[in-house]
C-alpha cells in the first residue's frame, strides 16, 4: 500500500515518535559542524565540531497539525572551534544519532539558521527556536 497523505493524527503521531527519539538516555544535542553533511545519519560525522547544545530533558512538546516545537535548548557559551557551520548532528542522550540537517544564515531556508555562520572560537552559538515538521504527503 502506498500513503500518499496522511491524517493530522497520524501526522502528530509520526512527529512526536521522531523526536521522542531524542530524549533517549537524558538530554540529547545538537553538534554543529563546518563542511557538508554525511551521505547518511549513519555515516561518521565530518567537519570540525564548532558548538554543542543541550535540548531539555523533554527535548519536544506534542506535535499539532504535524509540527512539534522544541522546548528551551541550552547554548553553547562557548563555541569550540572557529569556522563555517554547515551542518548539525542530532543525537539522543546515549548518543545515538536521530538526524542530520543543513545549517544556513537567516533567510537561507536551511533546518537551522542562524545570524551569521562564521562561528568563532569561545563565543556564545544559542538557537532561539527550532521545530519539527512531519510532511502530510508524499510521492508514491
Amino acid at each position: 500500500m502506498a500513503v500518499t497523505k496522511l491524517a493530522t493524527i497520524a501526522r502528530n503521531a509520526a512527529a512526536d515518535a521522531v523526536v521522542d527519539l531524542i530524549d533517549a538516555g537524558g538530554a540529547g544535542t545538537i553538534k554543529i559542524y563546518t563542511g557538508a553533511q554525511p551521505a547518511t545519519p549513519e555515516t561518521a560525522a565530518s567537519g570540525t565540531l564548532l558548538a554543542t547544545l543541550t535540548f531539555s530533558g523533554t527535548a519536544f512538546g506534542a506535535a499539532d497539525t504535524g509540527v512539534a516545537t522544541a522546548a528551551a535548548i541550552t547554548p553553547d557559551a562557548s563555541a569550540d572551534d572557529t569556522g563555517t557551520a554547515g551542518w548539525a548532528r542530532i543525537a539522543n542522550g546515549s548518543g545515538a544519532t536521530i538526524m542530520d540537517v543543513d545549517v544556513g544564515a537567516s533567510a537561507s531556508g536551511a533546518t537551522i539558521e542562524f545570524d551569521s555562520v562564521a562561528f568563532e572560537a569561545g563565543g556564545a552559538i544559542n538557537i532561539s527556536a527550532l521545530t519539527y515538521t512531519q510532511p502530510q504527503a508524499y510521492s508514491s
